[in-house]
């Protein structure tokens, strides 16, 4: 994952959302590895969402699983995820809006979106990773 590309998710989905009248968000842009690349963050989001954004994202790159995937696990068997989270040192936040980005059939990094609904931040992490011709894996 590449800054220039990890720049581009974002304001994908920053655009995205502003089309949409959805409210200001933190995005986070992390690598295969699990690496932040980038991190921005709107005027009048809260001072928790950087970490809820890396959360989402960190969460779908350890699992290997789009965050909604976690988010239905969670209710299937949440003392898996509470021990999947603890091991994960609290960087697994298992609710939609922490999105894979494929390229070529290869893991490249994940995208993490907190401010709206989950539903919401899943929506802008889509139109951004698909809009750079990438493919979005949200389960």
């Amino acid at each position: 994952m590449q800054l220039e590309l990890a720049n581009a998710l974002i304001a994908g989905a920053l655009d995205y959302r502003r089309a949409h009248g959805l409210k200001p968000l933190t995005i986070a842009v992390i690598d295969a590895g699990g690496h932040l690349v980038a991190l921005q963050r709107e005027d009048g989001t809260s001072n928790l969402r950087a970490e809820i954004a890396q959360g989402k994202a960190k969460g779908a790159v350890a699992m290997g699983l789009g965050s909604r995937a976690l988010f239905n696990r969670a209710q299937e068997q949440p003392y898996f995820i509470d021990a999947m989270n603890a091991l994960n040192n609290g960087n697994l936040v298992p609710v939609p809006g922490g999105v894979l980005i494929h390229r070529d059939d290869q893991l490249i990094g994940a995208i993490g979106i907190t401010g709206d609904s989950s539903d919401n931040d899943e929506a802008c992490a889509v139109a951004a990773i698909e809009a750079q011709g990438l493919v979005a894996v949200t389960g």
